[in-house]
């Protein structure tokens, strides 16, 4: 009985370190071009196992040779990922945490719309860039026309430069991905908004109300960067604190104790 129990604990402890290697390399090779050659692979895993249980001689044969010369083929076309893999393995990082990465990650894409949004501001450019948080948004990214496209400063630069086809509307940003624009947004029926306030910035307050996302707005009026979330809007917003702020909301798993942490610190709220 001890020796069935020893051997079911290691048999436990075996799949467990393969599924975690397993789903570090998935990591690994996501969003490169060998997620596209893992597919193949797999229709030709499929199709040979389908060949034996059919007894498929022929088609069996050349599943076997493709196989067999398959391994060589893998090391050839998988070089990059390899090299990148052993690499990590060398330095420790494979099986690290990767929440420093992800922060990275973070840090850069809000560095790009830092970037784009003071060359427009400066410029006195309009612009209105939605963050999707937890709400899901593809109602107003159907709206607009599809981009999904990686965040840079001179994209959205771009789409925001006047008598352009997308600059008149929003831009809808989801995790690192900037899904569309010239998106249509709600736009706030509150009575208490200021009568400064135009079209944009009440679509910025209107999609807060109606969802969790966080809006940055930029005034062709007056070239203040605005912040709105749940409702509310922060007008001429320093730099430091929309990192700040965009750090803490955008980074991943983040979690707010407090119900409403932007009361707080909102600053002039005109809502």
């Amino acid at each position: 009985m001890d020796l069935l129990t020893s051997i079911s604990i290691k048999d436990i402890i075996d799949i467990l370190i393969v599924s975690y290697v397993i789903y570090k390399l998935i990591l690994l090779v996501r969003g490169t071009r060998a997620i596209q050659l893992m597919k193949g692979i797999l229709v030709v895993v499929i199709t040979w196992a389908l060949s034996i249980w059919f007894q498929l001689s022929t088609l069996q044969w050349m599943m076997n040779q493709t196989l067999t010369f398959g391994v060589l083929g893998i090391l050839i076309i998988f070089q990059p990922e390899l090299r990148r893999a052993l690499e990590q393995l060398g330095r420790g990082k494979l099986f690290s945490r990767s929440s420093s990465e992800e922060d990275q990650d973070v840090n850069k894409r809000i560095g790009e719309v830092i970037r784009a949004a003071n060359y427009l501001a400066k410029r006195k450019i309009g612009a209105l860039l939605v963050f999707e948080k937890e709400t899901g948004l593809t109602d107003y990214v159907e709206s607009g026309i599809a981009i999904e496209s990686k965040i840079s400063a001179e994209l959205l630069i771009n789409i925001f430069i006047p008598n352009t086809p997308l600059h008149d509307g929003a831009v809808i940003v989801r995790q690192n991905q900037l899904m569309a624009a010239g998106c249509y947004l709600p736009l706030s029926e509150n009575p208490f908004i200021s009568k400064e306030l135009g079209t944009r910035h009440r679509a910025a307050i209107g999609m807060s109300e109606v969802s969790d996302a966080m809006c940055v707005v930029v005034s062709e009026e007056t070239g203040q960067i605005s912040l709105t979330m749940n409702g509310h809007i922060v007008r001429d917003i320093k730099e430091e604190s929309l990192i700040a702020k965009l750090f803490e909301e955008l980074k991943p798993k983040a979690k707010t104790k407090e119900k409403n942490p932007f009361l707080k610190w909102r600053g002039r709220n005109n809502g």
